[in-house]
């Protein structure tokens, strides 16, 4: 039986101030990215992004909208990796400058494609902003990555 992992990201964006959460993360997916994080046995797919932001950012997220999702597919191991977007402008609290996970900051929506991105990411930012698509889909192996499709 293949591996199959369950993964969650959520954007959080301030629309008054035009700036979205981003979390500078210094563990395993190295690099600027959104939020987010492992659904554990038994969880809801919401619910664990509820709580992953809750312990990430100190944010309580609520009235989550779903962005699609991200499929990577190992083409020798048969892994299967997904994460399951979501973005939100609704949220209480304030956040965790910095955590294990890494410092956690606000910044301008409009430069965010600029940033010293996490591998990969900048190819899922119009899953996001763009209400057109609803997954992403990539191979992987120990000497590829293809370039994520988004459909």
């Amino acid at each position: 039986m293949s591996k199959v992992e369950l993964t969650n990201m959520c954007m959080i964006y301030d629309k008054i101030n035009n700036k979205v959460l981003v979390q500078n993360r210094i563990k395993s997916w190295k690099g600027i990215s959104f939020p987010g994080g492992h659904i554990e046995d038994g969880e809801s797919i919401v619910e664990s992004t509820i709580r992953e932001i809750r312990e990430e950012t100190g944010l309580t997220v609520y009235d989550l909208e779903a962005c699609g999702v991200v499929y990577w597919y190992n083409d020798e191991t048969k892994e299967k990796y997904f994460v399951f977007n979501f973005k939100t402008d609704n949220f209480t609290g304030e956040i965790t400058k910095n955590t294990e996970e890494g410092k956690v900051f606000w910044v301008d929506k409009d430069i965010l494609q600029d940033l010293d991105l996490a591998e990969g990411f900048k190819e899922r930012l119009p899953m996001f902003f763009e209400n057109k698509y609803s997954e992403g889909f990539g191979v992987w192996n120990e000497h590829t990555l293809s370039k994520l499709r988004l459909l």
